[in-house]
């Protein structure tokens, strides 16, 4: 992974549950959920290396390394066991009925955990979207495998996310987004609420892979993504392993940059240009209020119309801009399949409604 790649990352949170009852009815309730809490254990799960976790139980006190963990268990139910987050969601980063909820989450670090916090934050699993926060610049190193044991803290990963580079093969569909979804349900026992959410992406992607089926592969149109808090002086490509890849070809989009190895990688200008694509993302990240975020697309396009290597490109000429943030692209969540509706529509009006 690549620190400024990564850096405004996604975002998500919690869910308030209520009990109320008391007496025997409250034990009743009590001996229900540890039943319920244990259905369906012992879970095992693997990390990047293939290391393996085991859950004898759901966890209880859970810390995510950013928003988009946070939301995905929002998603599924589990959100009322977050119980700290990094990389805060910003206002308006998440679906209106869980945005009140995120807020109330404690912030332990407004960009990656710093060690000694994560460690003593009393979790008993922390959900990482990266591979290390080594990765992540100058903010700390990650605590080792012993240190998590022995501060009692599983560590699991969204490997859509954390273990991109990985890959074997170039990603073209949401599968392995919609593998983090049904693992994590069975890590937080609520694996009918995951089958719920993959089978409502799959009918979402399924659509737009219909309506495209007759449009053959070398007819669609080319696409690049403009990561622009990765900087303007060198652009930072999406490469063929990474979520957004999956996310523009499952849309009907030829990601420019397919042939690039890996998750992310520094390339010239003149790379783009040579590429000429017929679309252009403004991809910026959540800025914290819908007026802010529209300012920052604006300075992504008219960075593009002025800058001498891209203003006669005849996607900029034309205005062919998707105003899309870029967690929503790169970053792997139940909402991809929304996204890869949103660039299907845009590339493709008359087919994708």
């Amino acid at each position: 992974m690549r620190p400024r790649a990564w850096c405004g990352v996604l975002a998500a949170v919690a869910l308030s549950a209520t009990a109320c009852g008391g007496g025997e009815g409250r034990k009743a309730d009590d001996a229900g959920a540890t039943t319920g809490a244990r259905a369906g254990f012992p879970v095992t799960v693997s990390d990047c290396m293939g290391a393996k976790t085991t859950f004898d139980a759901a966890p209880q006190r859970i810390v995510t390394s950013n928003a988009a963990g946070l939301e995905l268990l929002m998603w599924l139910g589990a959100g009322d066991k977050v119980v700290g987050t990094g990389f805060p969601p910003g206002k308006g980063a998440l679906p209106g009925e869980y945005a009140e909820r995120a807020a109330k989450v404690p912030v332990l670090g407004r960009t990656a955990i710093p060690k000694e916090k994560l460690l003593g934050s009393g979790a008993d699993l922390y959900l990482d979207s990266f591979s290390s926060m080594k990765n992540m610049g100058k903010m700390g190193e990650a605590p080792t495998p012993k240190e998590f044991e022995a501060a009692g803290i599983k560590h699991v990963f969204l490997k859509s996310s954390a273990c991109a580079a990985m890959n074997k093969s170039p990603r073209t569909d949401l599968s392995q987004i919609e593998a983090d979804v049904e693992e994590l349900g069975k890590v937080t026992g609520t694996s009918k609420r995951a089958a719920e959410l993959v089978e409502g992406m799959r009918k979402k992607t399924g659509e737009v892979r219909d309506a495209l089926e007759d449009v053959p592969a070398d007819k669609r149109p080319t696409y690049f993504l403009f990561d622009f808090d990765a900087g303007t002086k060198q652009p930072m490509a999406v490469c063929n392993r990474q979520v957004a890849n999956a996310v523009i070809t499952q849309a009907g989009g030829r990601n420019v940059f397919a042939d690039c190895d890996g998750d992310f990688k520094p390339v010239g200008w003149e790379d783009v240009v040579a590429r000429n694509p017929d679309w252009i993302q403004l991809a910026v990240r959540n800025r914290g209020s819908e007026e802010a975020n529209d300012k920052a697309f604006d300075e992504a396009a008219e960075f593009l119309k002025t800058f001498p290597a891209t203003k006669d490109l005849e996607a900029v000429r034309e205005g062919r801009f998707l105003r899309i943030r870029s967690e929503r692209t790169t970053i792997g969540g139940v909402r991809s399949a929304d996204t890869v509706r949103e660039i299907a529509h845009t590339l493709h009006p008359d087919r994708v409604k």
